[in-house]
């Protein structure tokens, strides 16, 4: 049995416990906060108990796996100590908010020989594995472009007294915090990129971050792209991805495919366009309380998978750490 740790008391940290809870090997049997109280809360929800910080959470017999719910800066603190206690972590996005730290986490556990893992949840859609099939088995041909868009809206009260939009503890503001999922998205689909150039700015929110972000990109594959990231877009609107090249065509809104044509129809693709053809998500848009959880369910199911199989999790350290590269440099930071 895995028992879990919470780290953090918030909404992230609820949607953990729920996917934990789906899990038949795994239990939560504690959560800590920075002061809130909600942990308290929390730990009467699933029966578990509160601790008092995360020190004593961390050190305490009843857990064996670490999860970090806490604002983006201050995941580096707990997961160190988790892996001087040989304990696994699973990080919520994004693993940290510089490099530096992420290396300082990727490092602790490669010492300790404990496992560090992250949570991006859309590459658990079935419609993930498709398109990466898709791309595999060579079918766009050359690819020329590929693109995503995440024109969500975030109402003031979002911002007002909080650290969300912050560079210290958010990191950034509308890539860093809720396009990441998508720029992760866009790189296991389409590898590394090789130069980029971008502009990020507080149109309508008074953060410290950026509201709204574009970028374009060249891939190492030669293929062009673009980054659409906003929190400014009223009253929010599906993510999107594209990607195009010379033999196909797939645009994709949340996990539906809108477009799926190919210049060499297969057996498979009508199946597919029935199968993906009506939008169903839309989580996050406007209202983050509204994502589903299930995903994440996937997200940890694997990472125990790998713990229990001494394989690699594909979502480790240095994996998740890939977007916050891109995401910092497309901030020039």
């Amino acid at each position: 049995m895995w028992n879990f740790g919470i780290i953090g008391a918030g909404l992230i940290a609820d949607f953990h416990a729920k996917a934990i809870g789906d899990i038949p090997n795994a239990q939560v049997v504690g959560f800590c906060d920075g002061g809130s109280g909600r942990a308290t809360q929390l730990a009467q929800k699933y029966g578990a108990s509160t601790f008092n910080d995360y020190q004593e959470l961390i050190t305490s017999e009843l857990t064996n796996v670490i999860a970090i719910a806490t604002p983006s800066g201050f995941h580096l603190e707990p997961a160190t100590l988790a892996a001087s206690y040989n304990k696994h972590v699973i990080c919520e996005k994004p693993m940290e908010v510089t490099l530096e730290r992420i290396n300082q986490m990727i490092a602790a556990h490669r010492n300790a020989g404990t496992y560090l893992g992250g949570i991006f949840p859309y590459r658990y859609n079935q419609s993930f594995q498709v398109l990466k099939n898709a791309i595999n088995q060579g079918r766009f041909g050359k690819i020329t472009f590929a693109g995503i868009e995440v024109p969500w809206w975030r109402n003031r009260e979002y911002y007002q007294d909080s650290w969300h939009g912050t560079w210290k503890l958010d990191g950034g503001g509308a890539l860093m915090n809720q396009s990441i999922h998508m720029v992760d998205y866009l790189l296991a689909l389409m590898g590394p990129v090789t130069q980029v150039k971008g502009f990020a700015d507080h149109l309508e929110h008074d953060i410290e971050a950026e509201d709204t972000a574009v970028a374009i990109l060249r891939f190492q594959n030669k293929a062009m792209g673009t980054i659409y990231g906003t929190t400014a877009s009223y009253p929010g609107q599906f993510r999107r991805l594209q990607i195009t090249g010379t033999n196909g065509t797939v645009i994709q809104e949340e996990d539906s495919f809108k477009v799926w044509t190919f210049r060499e129809e297969h057996d498979q693709d009508q199946k597919i366009r029935e199968q993906f053809g009506d939008i169903h998500g839309g989580g996050g848009v406007s209202d983050p309380a509204a994502i589903p959880y299930e995903n994440h369910t996937k997200n940890i199911a694997a990472f125990l998978k790998a713990i229990e199989t001494d394989t690699p999790f594909a979502i480790d350290g240095e994996e998740a750490s890939k977007a916050v590269e891109l995401i910092l440099r497309i901030y020039d930071k």
